[in-house]
């Protein structure tokens, strides 16, 4: 499962079985912690999630930002919650490449304001599992 938390929502994305296709769920309208965590708990089970990433709104410069703090904190929420892993992924840009997609696809500015959040998901989920799959590959060429 991928996460985009934000201040207002909560962009959800999950993979397909063999964990190589993401896809976007309805977004979570963010409510306070403690019902944001329970409502992402609820979809994992429902999901049979193995493991979660949480995209971490990084600055520019690789510094953390209030914005991080405050995915952490999610994070470690989710993690007491769910006792799965919860993996922090760099989500530098992922807004901006998701906006502009939805630009390029002629999607209506008060549409995209809609999805942003679940296509954000989507490609912090997607680039995790693009990564996850190389290093598999390249961990079984030096086996060979």
């Amino acid at each position: 499962m991928g996460l985009d938390p934000g201040e207002r929502t909560i962009g959800v994305a999950v993979s397909d079985e063999t964990a190589s296709i993401a896809t976007g769920l309805d977004s979570i309208r963010s409510v306070g912690p403690k019902k944001d965590v329970q409502a992402v708990s609820r979809i994992v089970r429902e999901r049979g999630v193995e493991e979660i990433i949480v995209g971490l709104p990084r600055k520019l410069d690789g510094s953390l930002g209030p914005s991080a703090e405050n995915a952490l904190a999610f994070m470690e929420r989710l993690k007491r919650s769910t006792g799965l892993p919860v993996i922090p992924w760099d989500e530098r840009l992922t807004t901006v490449a998701a906006n502009r997609a939805l630009i390029e696809g002629n999607v209506r500015r008060r549409e995209r304001k809609s999805v942003i959040d679940k296509v954000a998901a989507i490609l912090i989920l997607q680039s995790y599992l693009d990564y996850r799959s190389l290093t598999s590959a390249s961990e079984r060429q030096v086996a060979s």
